[in-house]
């Protein structure tokens, strides 16, 4: 929001001048812009309705060259939207059985190193048997020595 330096009499006139001066030439400009876009609004609603006029021109037509044209072209779009139906088709079939395979292959992994851990802690429970047995071996020995006399 402008502001202006007051006088004696009120507001700077020289400064209200050349802020209703700036105000004027932008509505100019904006009445400018949207005389432009009017005219390309007529021009274009001109165009359209030529448009129109030629697409009801050819409806009308009883042209054999533009029927088989638009069946052929209607047949076409068929066809290119059936391929693509399938071929989305395939591409989720193969990627689910690319899911199932690797779902699979972990649930495999997991299961031999599940496995292979529960392998670990029966060797881990043999092995202290045994050093156990060992030790024990070792402690009876050692009170057979205490038992010798020198």
């Amino acid at each position: 929001m402008e502001r202006f330096d007051r006088t004696v009499q009120g507001y700077d006139p020289k400064e209200v001048n050349e802020f209703l001066d700036k105000v004027i030439v932008e509505v100019e400009s904006m009445i400018s812009a949207l005389k432009e876009k009017d005219k390309k609004i007529t021009s274009l609603e001109l165009a359209n309705q030529k448009l129109q006029d030629q697409i009801n021109i050819l409806k009308g037509s009883n042209n054999p060259n533009i029927d088989s044209t638009l069946y052929i072209a209607q047949k076409a779009s068929d066809e290119i939207k059936e391929s693509a139906r399938l071929e989305k088709e395939m591409i989720v079939s193969n990627a689910k059985k690319d899911a199932d395979r690797i779902v699979n292959e972990a649930l495999l992994r997991a299961e031999k190193t599940n496995d292979e851990a529960d392998m670990l802690r029966r060797n881990i429970k043999v092995f202290k048997h045994r050093l156990k047995a060992i030790v024990e071996a070792q402690l009876e020995v050692i009170e057979d020595i205490d038992h010798i006399d020198l």
